[in-house]
This record gives structure tokens, sequence and C-alpha cells, in this order.
């Protein structure tokens, strides 16, 4: 096995993860393994998906793009219940 270092890891930060990690019974340690892991694995999970897909599933999206998408959405849907109250 390998080690890693982090280095300038503020204190405030560091206490965050600490409480994080509590929270799910782990310590540290085992806490930001299983972050680094998991962001492996999702990156194994892009590059599959890219071989057998046109769809491009690295595309970041921000939390605007998503409550716009969301709200266009929901209007189209109220718009279409609202037009089949109307004919009933």
């Amino acid at each position: 096995m390998v080690a890693l270092q982090i280095r300038d890891v503020p204190e405030p930060l560091r206490d965050q993860l600490v409480a994080l990690a509590q929270r799910r019974g782990q310590s540290l340690q085992a806490f930001l393994f299983d972050l680094i892991r998991d962001e492996a694995r999702r990156q194994d999970n892009i590059a599959v998906l890219k071989q057998f897909s046109p769809v491009a599933w690295d595309v970041a999206f921000t939390a605007v793009d998503v409550q716009v998408a969301l709200d266009e959405e929901r209007a189209e849907r109220d718009s279409a219940l609202t037009d089949r109250e109307a004919c009933e």
C-alpha cells in the first residue's frame, strides 16, 4: 500500500472532516479513504458510460441550471394539468 499525505489543511476543515467521520462511526483515515475510493469509482463509471453512450456524462450543471430546468418542467406540467381540468 501507498501512504498519501495532504499538507496545509486548515484546522476548521480538518475539524469538520473529523466530525463527519465521527457521525459515520469512522476514523478520519477511513472516512477520507472512502471519499477518495468513491471519487475514483465515479470517474471509472463516467469513462465506461462514455464508451457506450453519446451523452456527455461529465457535464457540470450549476444549482441555477438545475433550478431553471425544474421550474420549466413544473410550469409545463402545471399547464398540462390546468388544460386537462378545463376539458373535464
